[in-house]
């Protein structure tokens, strides 16, 4: 099914120089113009988008979509396939808190959720936010926060409306299912205070930064309790699960602050656990007046965990409850009355660990399968024995599971159904280890029916990540069933810039280091070739947002290896993205990528590796890129500017393809089921590109 190339013409972006300076280092960029000055208007309203430049996105998805005209048959099986495997009247297994236990499920048809409670112990069920009227008028739908007050009368929730992630809220009163009148505009996070009436909230400000803490009071103005000047730190509310502390947490990616305020007293002095300092990351849960302090500090690279007291929460005064080990992860952990629980790391593979706080005895939940996911949930409750947890592998239906802490028993509350069928013998789950050129070794988690023939013949779909320390799940997804039941591998290259090996597997990325991620991916291909799972020119790369950046970097570095690139809302501009201080993440990110505006070095680093500025004259795999108008994380134009100059420069003859969608950002559709929409459509460009 090879792409024809007769069927429409490509846009051809016109070229504007544009020249900055930095360093004595000139630099011209010939789409800079793609960047509406007026970026932030649009964010709210994508209406004020200059006329060039939407009629530029216009022409660019009209050539996408006459290119993929002939797939839309494939799309509309893939499809139907995927909203197949899906239970219409989905519900989630209930939540208790106090007299009642909350739930979501679907209405069969329905795109968005009921939010219900029924009585703890059993009766009639009350919807509490019923999302299909809500969504009503909405082309985008995506809700905020659902928080219910700790005495169940009330309901904050939030939403945001085309994608920019700016959210607005109201309160319900859930005795009479009305709202109030009030709206609060851009909302990032919320807590209850502990007389059910205030509340707290960070608000986001122009430029998308969480950087102000206010408290509300029935009948009074909103007042600011705390605010953050420095544009690298953002900022958060939370409410401890014993529900006396109030958690403002601030931070970058590597530089963590915290402060308590008592829930019963939110204009108190805040109380700081330990002032930042540059690499310092650390975390709060609370037991009382006891602090549990995950903590970085002292070469704890993979964290350690302390406990200190409320009254005197100084670094010196923290005490060692869980000591640093080389080997494996502390990835999250919250505290109940009795009982300490820990989800660890070692190898790729998850743990959940369990400490009864007065003995100290410690017990381990874990799993046999090669590769698998594994999740804790806190719920919203502090003083039970209760741990509910998720399993699920890539091709194990996901489960969810109520533990017993103290007698140890498991009780499966929920298993994933596919009304289609589904029968986990047909599938294959390996978990292999790519060899690097310095001596490392990549966990690989690969998928592929029974019957396709390992002889490197068959197509791969292969999907990498790489950033922030956010590892990727050896999860389950009835999607890619689509792919795998037509003979692709699909695998899961758990590179450097996760932490799936623990927290150096992200570090040794940073700045200078960042190529690991890129050279990893490579030799993950070339191991699947080696290994005949598939071969070179048959490998279709995917990867969003930071693993865009990913496909960027490996479609200028290793074009041949690949039979097409997938780079949804990709970070491809990254040297002009850390150049702009105005942008809501720039600042934060520059002790990820580093500051090319205060460092020279840094400047050439970035420059050496950033997509866009390293797009050269060679033949490229068909390429398809995605992004979204409102989109405030990676901004449109990033791959509009990198499609524009990927066409410009190829002396290929591959299409390169860029689909924007007008209506929403970073997440692309809303809706159980028009989300699948673009997965179909994914999936149809690499069953195409991978047929070459």
């Amino acid at each position: 099914m090879a792409f024809d190339l007769t069927r429409a013409t490509a846009p051809t972006a016109d070229k504007k120089p544009e020249t900055s300076t930095f360093h004595g280092i000139e630099k011209v960029d010939n789409y800079a113009w793609l960047r509406a000055d007026n970026w932030q208007d649009v964010m709210r309203d994508p209406g004020l988008l200059p006329d060039d430049i939407r009629a530029y996105l216009d022409a660019e998805n009209a050539y996408y979509e006459s290119l993929m005209a002939d797939t839309q048959g494939l799309q509309d099986t893939l499809f139907d396939e995927m909203k197949g495997r899906i239970k219409q009247d989905e519900s989630s297994v209930p939540s208790p808190h106090g007299p009642y236990a909350y739930a979501s499920r679907y209405e069969e048809g329905q795109e968005y959720p009921l939010f219900t409670r029924s009585p703890r112990d059993g009766g009639d069920e009350t919807i509490l936010f019923d999302g299909p009227r809500e969504a009503e008028g909405h082309e985008y739908f995506a809700l905020g926060l659902m928080s219910h007050s700790p005495d169940h009368k009330q309901l904050a929730w939030s939403l945001d409306n085309n994608g920019s992630e700016f959210h607005h809220m109201r309160i319900r009163n859930l005795e009479t299912g009305q709202d109030g009148d009030e709206l609060t505009r851009d909302v990032g996070s919320f807590a209850w205070c502990a007389d059910n009436q205030t509340f707290v909230y960070v608000r986001v400000d122009e430029n998308h930064r969480p950087n102000q803490v206010f408290v509300k009071r029935p009948g009074a103005d909103a007042h600011l309790i705390y605010e953050e000047t420095d544009p690298r730190f953002y900022v958060s509310v939370g409410r401890s699960l014993d529900g006396k502390w109030l958690i403002i947490h601030t931070g970058q990616n590597d530089e963590d602050e915290v402060r308590l305020l008592p829930a019963d007293d939110p204009s108190a002095a805040p109380i700081l656990v330990a002032p930042r300092r540059a690499g310092h990351e650390y975390s709060v849960d609370m037991q009382g007046d006891t602090l549990y302090i995950t903590t970085n500090s002292q070469d704890a690279q993979n964290f350690r965990m302390m406990t200190a007291e409320v009254g005197a929460p100084q670094e010196e005064n923290w005490r060692e409850l869980i000591a640093h080990r080389t080997t494996v992860l502390l990835d999250h952990s919250f505290v109940l009355k009795n009982h300490l629980i820990r989800l660890e790391r070692e190898n790729a593979l998850p743990r959940i660990v369990v400490r009864e706080l007065t003995s100290g005895e410690e017990h381990t939940v874990a799993f046999d399968e090669e590769a698998y996911s594994l999740g804790i949930s806190s719920g919203y409750e502090f003083d039970t024995t209760n741990l509910r947890f998720t399993y699920s592998s890539p091709s194990t239906l996901a489960q969810v599971w109520d533990y017993d802490l103290e007698t140890r028993e498991r009780t499966l509350r929920k298993e994933q159904e596919i009304p289609s069928g589904h029968d986990a013998s047909d599938y294959v789950v390996r978990r292999l280890h790519a060899p690097t050129g310095d001596g490392e070794e990549i966990p690989l988690t690969v998928l592929h029916h029974k019957d396709t023939p390992i002889d490197g013949s068959a197509p791969c779909l292969l999907y990498g990540y790489g950033s922030y320390g956010m590892g990727m799940p050896a999860s389950f997804s009835t999607n890619r069933l689509s792919l795998v039941d037509r003979g692709f591998v699909y695998c899961t290259a758990h590179i450097r810039g996760g932490d799936e090996k623990g927290r150096n597997w992200y570090e040794q990325t940073k700045k200078a280091g960042k190529t690991k991620t890129f050279e990893d991916f490579i030799a993950s291909g070339n191991y699947l070739a080696s290994q005949n799972f598939t071969a070179q020119g048959k490998i279709v790369a995917m990867g969003g947002s930071a693993g865009g950046l990913l496909m960027g970097a490996v479609a200028n570095m290793a074009p041949s290896l690949f039979a097409g690139v997938i780079a949804q809302v990709p970070f491809v501009d990254v040297l002009n993205t850390m150049l702009d201080a105005s942008l809501p993440l720039t600042p934060g990110e520059w002790s990820q990528w580093g500051n090319p505006i205060e460092s020279e070095e840094e400047y050439r680093i970035i420059a050496a590796y950033s997509p866009y500025d390293n797009v050269r004259e060679q033949a490229y795999p068909p390429i398809f890129a995605l992004s979204g108008l409102t989109d405030p994380r990676v901004q449109y134009w990033e791959p509009s500017k990198w499609v524009a100059k990927l066409r410009d420069v190829t002396n290929g003859s591959s299409p390169i393809l860029l689909k924007t969608n007008m209506g929403s950002g970073h997440f692309g559709k809303t809706g159980r089921f028009a989300y699948l929409e673009e997965v179909a459509l994914v999936y149809a460009f690499a069953l195409k590109a991978g047929s070459i």
